[in-house]
């Protein structure tokens, strides 16, 4: 008869558990491991888009799952909305536009975009999209006609200005009255409003106006297409902003500029009339975060955020983009629209429909970075969220003056800029997009 001893193999039993636990531990796979492999990864280890992000943004379901309520089959009215500006804040103007016509039970009219000589504009809303495609797409969450009835064809739209009211601006206790008795009306949305206070419906309708409805007129969708085509794969698109308008309205002093980016600069300041702060006041300005990235600094950042040289970069920006070569002495593998499209195409194009081409490719990068946080960005960031791309960063302007200003340098401060950006790419910071959007946790 064979006796086995039960405390030998108690023992193997015990030693083996104990080593699995520790080798368990140290892994650096395992959620609670002690390893310190396991750490965020720093400065040059890896590029910015292989750190795991904990949130991310997604269209809201109650938006997505269809109409939350039949429209009434009476009109109180027609509004038009009047866009101004760049095309992108003229698009931000109408979707707030389209969510106030719904709030007030208006039916929507052709919006008027801004005709100006300072953006060197000349173009309508069918020009740059397609008013077929949005009509389509805009039935069920509110009424739009492209031609008014016989009685009111003829005449003007009464003007509501909205735009410069201060507090929290109430539309239907402010404009539904003038709705009621013009019949037809004209606004300028107002940037104060409570979006958050608009009833589902009413949100619903901003959301499907400026995330689903709004394509491109085939003509410009064409170009916009060949144009993306003709950008080697795969690539960044970097929207740069540093043009002297854009300086000037900065109120930002800039020591070292070329003497033709100086002159430029001064031009700008002379017709925008605001003048650069100075002293403390320039110093506290720019550590708030309001001095756009020069191109050098923009490389700078790029580097820390382990963004190789090699990377083919679109470059979304406005004409006379100043001190370029800040950026192309690291990177060399830019592409603009001007060295893309033929020279007769360019110059034939107005503002709104380079914004468009700029804003096409951005939404179709394989991944996305902004100097700025301006109305193209917040719409490019949504857009690519809403299909799922998100390879979208905002460079932190103020992380950078704080950093600067503390006398970091070289390595240091490319580390420092580096955990800045990884925090906030991390928890799905800057890309501003409550209305229409929530929260998913990954």
């Amino acid at each position: 008869m064979v006796v086995f001893s039960v405390k030998p193999l108690f023992t193997i039993f015990v030693v083996s558990l104990t080593l699995l636990v520790v080798f368990t531990l140290l892994s650096p796979h395992y959620p609670f491991s002690l390893n310190p492999i396991s750490r965020e990864p720093s400065l040059g280890e890896v590029d910015i888009w292989s750190v795991r992000r904990l949130m991310e943004w997604r269209p809201c379901k109650w938006w997505l799952q269809g109409h939350l309520t039949a429209l009434p089959l009476e009109t109180n009215g027609y509004i038009r909305v009047d866009c101004y500006g760049g095309l992108n804040q003229m698009r931000r103007d109408f979707c707030d536009g389209v969510g106030v016509a719904r709030l007030l039970n208006a039916t929507l009219v052709l919006p008027k975009f801004e005709v100006a000589s300072y953006w060197n504009e000349s173009s309508g809303f069918a020009d740059v999209y397609d008013l077929d495609y949005f009509i389509q797409h805009m039935n069920g969450f509110v009424k739009v006609v492209k031609t008014l009835p016989p009685e009111i064809a003829t005449k003007e739209p009464v003007p509501v200005d909205c735009s410069k009211r201060k507090g929290q601006f109430d539309y239907v206790e402010s404009v539904l009255p003038s709705l009621l008795k013009h019949k037809y009306i004209s606004i300028t949305p107002a940037m104060s409003q409570r979006r958050d206070r608009y009833p589902l419906y009413a949100k619903a309708a901003l959301c499907q106006a400026c995330y689903k409805a709004l394509r491109l007129a085939k003509p410009l969708e064409t170009k916009a297409s060949k144009l993306l085509d003709a950008i080697p794969k795969p690539f960044l698109s970097l929207h740069l902003r540093f043009e002297p308008d854009m300086v000037a309205y900065s109120q930002c002093q800039y020591p070292g500029l070329s003497p033709a980016s100086i002159k430029a600069v001064e031009a700008a300041v002379a017709l925008v009339e605001r003048k650069p702060w100075t002293g403390e006041l320039a110093r506290v300005w720019r550590q708030r975060g309001k001095c756009p990235l020069t191109p050098n600094e923009t490389a700078l950042i790029l580097q820390s955020l382990s963004i190789p040289p090699t990377t083919n970069i679109y470059l979304a920006a406005g004409d006379g983009l100043m001190e370029i070569e800040g950026l192309t002495n690291i990177y060399t593998n830019i592409f603009t629209k001007s060295s893309l499209l033929n020279e007769e195409d360019f110059t034939s194009m107005h503002g709104n429909t380079k914004a468009a081409l700029d804003y096409y490719i951005s939404i179709n990068s394989d991944s996305y970075i902004a100097t700025y946080f301006g109305n193209m960005d917040k719409m490019v960031a949504a857009m690519r969220a809403f299909t799922g791309l998100y390879k979208t960063l905002f460079l932190s302007r103020r992380g950078f003056a704080e950093l600067t200003s503390q006398g970091l340098r070289g390595k240091e401060l490319m580390q420092a800029l580096w955990k800045v950006h990884r925090d906030e790419f991390v928890a799905g910071r800057g890309s501003a997009l409550p209305e229409c959007y929530c929260e998913f946790k990954l």
